[in-house]
């Protein structure tokens, strides 16, 4: 995330610019390790924020916001979400424009929508979103993603499968992006800012994607409660994260290739204007 930042900042040279770190008083590991992983998806998709160290940000008038952000589990990290409820960071951001840059595997629509929710709550609005994805076939991104994730290493998995992440092309891309938003800045007025990136080519939803994605998070809702509910002791909680663990390998890599084809073949058909429109408005940053 902070080679996508620098690279989406590289046009701001002459600008004063103050970087915060969002650190979790207890940090995240990294390699993480299977379990740890696992681990952080209830209290992630339910959103329920963590202790941040102070985030000690210099000033308060900042004429914009750049929020860089991973998802996890179809969610804003739970840094990110935690980030957002802090009342230090809600006074920076109070009455300013915000550009929020996402890195991801390919699922952030759902974590946008969370994002957009929680920066108006804060006083603030999301006036334009980048989002920059892993753009390889959905189940070996699946693959690259977990390598990376638990080996801690951003290379090509066995020689063979594609580096994980977003590409180097793209993240060198995202400067692009930063000129676009520095010319809307430099004016002090966004309204078409959203569709300048757009046109740019810098938006991008995925069909087949978005359907994963949104009945996925509903399903991780309903796991991140029973795992809540159920899961009350550290036995009974790794138990039921050992369950979704192999729920989720089995939707991923066995379950959605089969939906995925019946949905193309028999649904889209006679949805794809309704899915057409509701693409164009996650494109522009309008989900209501």
């Amino acid at each position: 995330m902070d080679e996508i930042c620098e690279s989406f900042l590289r046009p701001f040279p002459s600008y004063s610019i103050d970087h915060v770190k969002v650190k979790p008083l207890k940090p995240f590991p990294f390699p993480w390790t299977s379990g740890t992983f696992f681990d952080a998806m209830p209290e992630t998709v339910l959103e329920e924020p963590v202790e941040l160290e102070p985030l000690m940000i210099p000033a308060v008038d900042y004429d914009l916001i750049v929020l860089g952000y991973q998802p996890w589990f179809l969610s804003p990290s739970l840094p990110t979400s935690s980030l957002l409820r802090d009342e230090e960071f809600k006074k920076a951001v109070k009455g300013k424009p915000v550009v929020s840059i996402i890195g991801s595997r390919n699922m952030w629509v759902s974590s946008q929508h969370s994002v957009n929710s929680l920066v108006s709550e804060a006083g603030a609005t999301v006036v334009a979103n980048v989002p920059l994805a892993d753009k390889t076939n959905n189940l070996l991104s699946a693959v690259t993603i977990l390598y990376w994730m638990l080996s801690g290493k951003k290379d090509r998995f066995l020689g063979i499968f594609p580096k994980p992440g977003v590409s180097d092309d793209d993240i060198a891309g995202a400067s692009g992006a930063g000129e676009i938003v520095l010319k809307y800045a430099e004016s002090g007025a966004y309204d078409g800012l959203q569709e300048a990136l757009c046109e740019a080519g810098f938006v991008e939803v995925s069909t087949n994607i978005l359907f994963i994605e949104k009945r996925g998070k509903m399903l991780f809702r309903i796991w991140a409660r029973m795992i809540k509910h159920y899961g009350k002791s550290a036995s009974s909680r790794r138990r039921w994260i050992s369950f979704f663990k192999y729920y989720l390998f089995i939707a991923l890599f066995i379950v959605a290739p089969i939906v995925l084809l019946v949905y193309n073949l028999l649904f889209l058909p006679f949805l794809f204007p309704s899915v057409k429109r509701e693409k164009q408005r996650i494109k522009l940053n309008r989900y209501q």
